[in-house]
């Protein structure tokens, strides 16, 4: 088979496939923005950071969104010159047209989707179980397992009905998290006003551990908080069901990102005013504690879970939507079987893409169920950002590399500085001398070498179809051999 009779077969493939449905207007990507950054990390991790820095966690989050902001400056170029669903793993693709470079990407954006779903999906059970028992209920319980499987279930199921159900959804899931926050924040800074806060000054004062300097302590915060502020990239792979994506991703992106931001650090600077520093690293629930602190009567321990419950939803579903988006659009184009590009004629949804990441997402949750005494949250949640980091530090060098591909279109253009910058800081976020935990190594290990293996399977298909890995339409000018 010769490389134009395969592109050709491509394009007859793509006529024949309908297209994803265009519903997403500036609103609801933006609030699809917002609800992806304003997940399970805010509601946990602020005594993390503050375990890390004292009264300075608002630093790390800080520099968190300064990061974040130089990445999400490529991905605006790219995904305004490239507006597709697939986003990291089709950049990467362009940029260097080697398939086993793009499949490793494609598996990893893949894979911190899926663990930070599943991970949501276990603070789901347990939010769940404490919100109707009224006590946390222990990490052995069936149940919690049982009802992990039930909500992944469940988000298939939206996520199979279509992108305006589950943008839908999230709108609803957005609004309730964000008024959880709000709350938060109401409560806390009517305490502050009132002249009550008696650990005002822990807010400028810097403490790190014993075993740490103060330069690791802070990328170690840095690190954590930069999980919190991930979600902005999965955008990217809604492209194909945004309305003009070309003009309104730009102001949408960063607009999710400012305010995303701000809360963040608002909420940082409340909890450490209020509560004390100790108690705030110790604890499983900061907000609550905030909340007990500047208003006893107040019944925030009763409420939170719930809150808490849809703010796990609303992560666990968009990471999903946007992890089966990545299979579908890189499936399209030959990187991965053909099979995965399937679009119920119905809904017009990627279906069998979905069906594929929720099975993943199945085997996983059984895996990290299996040992009760593991930090399945901190792991995960580590190994994601970890994951995320390297893809971005990649993103940031496949930006610069495609401006030698040119397109008829205009798009917005990210300044070289930048985007080198970015680079250079998303990869040393990646490195040991962080502070990261260890463990999260191994986790992402284990990941990739799963992803060599099914890129060798992959590969073997196409040499014994007699077919080709990737299209040689796919692949820009400058890279053809």
């Amino acid at each position: 088979m010769t490389a134009s009779t395969n592109a050709g077969e491509t394009g007859k493939n793509a006529e024949q496939q309908p297209e994803l449905k265009r519903v997403l207007g500036p609103k609801l990507l933006l609030l699809f923005i917002i609800g992806d950054i304003l997940g399970t990390g805010i509601y946990a991790l602020t005594g993390q950071v503050a375990g890390e820095v004292g009264g300075a966690a608002w630093l790390p989050f800080l520099i968190a969104f300064t990061v974040a902001t130089l990445t999400a400056f490529s991905y605006l170029e790219l995904v305004t010159k490239y507006p597709e669903a697939a986003g990291a793993a089709l950049y990467v693709h362009k940029a260097f047209g080697i398939h086993f470079v793009t499949f490793i990407v494609l598996f990893t954006v893949m894979c911190s989707g899926i663990t930070s779903a599943t991970t949501a999906s276990r603070a789901f059970a347990v939010n769940m179980l404490t919100a109707f028992s009224g006590d946390t209920p222990d990490a052995t319980n069936p149940a919690l397992y049982a009802v992990a499987i039930g909500f992944l279930l469940l988000v298939m199921f939206i996520n199979f009905r279509g992108v305006a159900e589950g943008v839908g959804t999230n709108v609803v899931l957005t609004l309730v998290e964000l008024s959880g926050l709000l709350l938060v924040l109401f409560i806390g800074y009517w305490f502050i006003v009132g002249g009550n806060a008696e650990h005002w000054d822990a807010v400028v004062a810097f403490e790190s551990p014993d075993d740490k300097t103060a330069f690791v302590a802070v990328t170690a915060a840095t690190s954590l908080a930069f999980f919190a502020l991930v979600g902005f990239e999965d955008s990217v792979n809604m492209a194909e069901e945004c309305k003009e994506p070309t003009r309104i991703f730009p102001k949408v992106m960063l607009s999710g990102l400012g305010i995303t931001a701000l809360v963040y650090v608002l909420i940082a600077i409340c909890a450490v005013a209020i509560v004390p520093v100790g108690v705030l690293a110790e604890s499983e629930t900061p907000l609550v504690d905030v909340v007990q602190a500047a208003a006893p009567d107040f019944p925030m321990s009763d409420l939170l879970p719930w809150i808490s419950m849809f703010a796990v939803a609303n992560t666990a579903l968009i990471n999903m939507m946007m992890a089966s988006r990545l299979l579908y659009g890189m499936a399209k184009r030959g990187v991965l079987p053909k099979v995965l590009s399937y679009v119920h004629p119905g809904r017009r949804t990627p279906f069998a893409a979905v069906l594929f990441t929720t099975v993943i997402a199945l085997l996983l949750l059984t895996y990290v169920s299996s040992d009760p005494n593991s930090s399945v949250v901190g792991l995960l949640g580590g190994t994601t950002a970890l994951l995320l980091l390297a893809v971005f530090t990649v993103v940031n060098v496949s930006v610069l590399v495609l401006r030698r591909d040119k397109v008829e279109h205009k798009h917005f253009r990210t300044s070289t500085p930048v985007a080198v910058v970015g680079a250079i800081t998303c990869g040393y976020l990646t490195l040991p001398f962080t502070g990261r935990d260890p463990e999260q190594y191994v986790i992402a290990g284990w990941l990739l070498l799963l992803g060599v293996v099914l890129w060798a399977l992959t590969y073997w298909w196409h040499k014994r179809s007699g077919g080709h890995a990737v299209s040689y339409d796919e692949v820009p000018p400058h890279q053809m051999k």
